[in-house]
């Protein structure tokens, strides 16, 4: 449904697109490409999403049409897609973005490296426990009903999910992983969340949404367009995303093998510089294990290539692991709305944040504009492929 109060957004380039593109054409430019980012944009922000036009018959596959015969042909499926690139101006302009060659990490107002003071939310995030603080605060200070953040069931396997206390976050947490149970029933492994089509069931809440850049274009193209439920989304806390990986259960049998790591032994896992894997060790008690990036490329999901944004542009706060020292975070506050709440956090005290002088915060903003240009880089040799 769109919000009357931004139907003015609608003009005549945007009509005339949507009365050309259907979903029809989204599966020919971007399904079948193998460039869809199941983000879920499309199913959930449809005109019709209450009739299941279009789903997610497979959770790990583009998604499909359900019943095409009631399908208004409406068009907004093809211009949110974070695919398409139907809104990039638009969204630029307002996040204040101009390209990745000038600005590999997107506009920023400043960057910090903090930790949670909360002893609960430092020992069980998984870099410095400061998102699920921001959460919290927001959630005691009634800013926000909840949060769709993301919970960890098993390696590699995550869900969204709705959380509006300390209890749910630090349950979302997810990081001190009791796998073996859950490894025979779960069918595949994906460090990829369904974040978006979760916002459906929360549409009368205020919510805070945590994402990657995929999901944030999707939900800014919403919100620009003025589409329900994106105007319940009260901030929108993005995460760093190089890529994200999937596992049949053929391939756990050769990950095993391969980094001799079980993932039943698996009871945290971080990215950094690389992807660190934490392991019970009975000998020893705890083990860490660093395999690099490129040594995992057979476990990406490959529509990842398709992607360049690594530190979540279109946030209003990004955060990662990257460039801060163990058990800290890297905070990148973007647009006005993130640095007024930041702001808000560092006075009530509930962060620790490292004094960086000028060379630091050049040398951490240098390591963060290497990993994004190898990913801009990764998009442009993958593409050329594409037909």
């Amino acid at each position: 449904m769109i919000s009357k109060t931004h139907a003015f957004k609608f003009n005549a380039s945007f009509i005339n697109i949507m009365s050309k593109k259907t979903f029809e054409d989204l599966i020919k430019e971007v399904h079948e490409k193998g460039i869809c980012q199941e983000c879920g944009g499309c199913v959930s922000f449809c005109r019709s999403a209450e009739y299941d036009i279009i789903g997610f018959k497979d959770p790990y596959a583009p998604p499909e049409y359900i019943h095409k015969d009631q399908c208004l042909e409406c068009g907004i499926c093809y211009i949110i897609c974070p695919q398409t690139h139907i809104l990039d101006d638009e969204l630029n302009k307002t996040y204040k973005f101009t390209d990745y060659n000038s600005m590999p990490i997107g506009h920023y107002e400043e960057i910090y490296s903090c930790q949670a003071i909360d002893k609960d939310f430092l020992e069980k995030g998984t870099d410095g426990g400061v998102v699920n603080s921001i959460l919290n605060f927001m959630i005691e200070k009634k800013l926000i009903d909840g949060a769709i953040v993301s919970k960890t069931y098993a390696p590699f396997s995550r869900e969204a999910n709705f959380a509006k206390s300390k209890s749910d976050l630090l349950q979302s947490s997810g990081t001190n992983l009791d796998i073996s149970p859950q490894l025979d029933g779960v069918q595949k492994h994906s460090t990829y969340t369904h974040s978006i089509p979760k916002l459906n069931r929360y549409k009368f809440n205020k919510l805070a949404v945590i994402g990657t850049p995929c999901q944030f274009n999707t939900i800014r193209c919403m919100q620009d367009l003025g589409v329900t439920p994106s105007e319940n989304i009260e901030i929108c806390l993005g995460l760093f995303c190089y890529e994200t990986f999937i596992f049949e259960k053929s391939q756990i049998e050769k990950f095993e093998k391969e980094f001799k790591i079980k993932f039943s032994d698996i009871k945290k896992i971080n990215i950094k510089e690389d992807v660190i894997f934490k392991l019970i060790d009975d000998g020893i008690g705890e083990k860490i294990v660093h395999i690099p990036f490129n040594h995992l490329k057979k476990y990406m999901r490959p529509a990842c290539n398709a992607c360049n944004d690594f530190t979540n542009i279109y946030a209003d706060i990004s955060f990662g692991g990257l460039s801060s020292p163990d058990k800290y975070t890297t905070v990148i506050t973007r647009t006005e709305k993130g640095k007024k709440l930041f702001s808000q956090i560092l006075d009530a005290g509930i962060l620790k944040c490292t004094d960086l002088d000028s060379k630091t915060k050049k040398t951490m903003i240098k390591l963060i504009s290497e990993f994004s240009q190898s990913k801009i880089q990764r998009k442009e040799e993958f593409m050329k492929n594409i037909v």
